[in-house]
Formats: C-alpha cells, sequence, structure tokens
C-alpha cells in the first residue's frame, strides 16, 4: 500500500507520516527531502520557494517511486506538497487500487484561532532552514489553494476545523494494517 500525504504548508504532513511510520511500521519519503537532495547536490537551478515549477519537476520521479513499490509490493507512506492536484491521471487502475490519498487543510476559522500554535509547531519534526511567512492571510491563502485545487479534481481534503490531535487520531484511524 502506498499513502500519499500532501496539504498545504505547516498542516502536519511530515508529523502525520511520522506518527504512520511509528504506527504501522511502513518508512516514509519525504519529497522535501528529494528536493533539497536535488537543489543541495546542484542537479537543479531551483529553489526551495519554487513550488509550482517543483512539482513539475518532482512529480514525475515521484510518480515512478511510486510504481516501483506497488510492483515489488512494499508499503511507502510519501509526503510532500508537490503532488499535482491531477495525480490520479498518472496511474492504471492496477496502481490506484494501492494507493490511499491524505490532503490536510486548515480551516480559516482554525488558523485564525490557532497561528501562533502553527508558528510554534513549524519545526516539530524537521527544522526549517529557510524564512517561512507565518501570517494567517498567507495560511489561508496557502489552505485555499489546496482546498480548492483538489476539490477540482474530486479529491477529498481533510479540514483541520477544531483540534488538531483529533484529526490527526482519525486518519491514523482509518487504517488497519
Amino acid at each position: 500500500m502506498i499513502i500519499l500525504i500532501t496539504g498545504a504548508s505547516l498542516t502536519g504532513k511530515t508529523l502525520l507520516a511520522q506518527r504512520m511510520l511509528e504506527e504501522y511500521r511502513i518508512p516514509y519519503a519525504s519529497i522535501d527531502h528529494l528536493k533539497m537532495g536535488l537543489i543541495r547536490s546542484r542537479k537543479t537551478d531551483l529553489t526551495p520557494k519554487d513550488d509550482k515549477v517543483l512539482t513539475v519537476y518532482l512529480w514525475p520521479i515521484v510518480r515512478e517511486m511510486i510504481k516501483t513499490a506497488i510492483e515489488n509490493r512494499q508499503n511507502l507512506i510519501v509526503e510532500g506538497c508537490y503532488i499535482p492536484f491531477d495525480w490520479r491521471k498518472d496511474f492504471d487502475e492496477q496502481y490506484l487500487q494501492s494507493i490511499r490519498f491524505v490532503c490536510l487543510a486548515m480551516t480559516d476559522s482554525f488558523i485564525d484561532a490557532h497561528t501562533d500554535d502553527i508558528k510554534n509547531h513549524a519545526s516539530d519534526i524537521e527544522t526549517r532552514l529557510y524564512d517561512v511567512d507565518f501570517t494567517s492571510e498567507y495560511l489561508k491563502e496557502d489552505n485555499h489553494y489546496y482546498i480548492n485545487g483538489f476539490a477540482q479534481y474530486g479529491e477529498p481534503v481533510m479540514l483541520i476545523d477544531t483540534d488538531y490531535e483529533d484529526t490527526i487520531k482519525s486518519i491514523l484511524g482509518r487504517y488497519n494494517l
């Protein structure tokens, strides 16, 4: 089984992947690690701020990693924001049967009530080495981008609305591995 975790910045994608690793003992691949490896090795001129271009650049690699894992009957969690809204078009039904999709996004009311908490937890799993714009306006815009983009393709979005931990626990409870 492949579990794809995507969503807006600072929604806890990496934290969810880490908890799934601990709970189900399924390894995870961070698309951010792939991105930074390519950037630091100078295999690309892109920067961490080139989000939309990075999706086009990284997705073909990630897509083929997913296919390889499925073909080898390996479980893998793939997390990161560089998953295109129309990702399903890149897989035949035989692959899609092995893929579970999770998109995390926060509601405006959650962002308004928890902007400081979001900022304080930004580096819980991985240290952010570059400046991140933590304004509530930025967070709302980024979350709307994912909510609307995936909704356009009929993808479910798990909205973090009142309690972050309850949302994460409900996702973890979906998988009986």
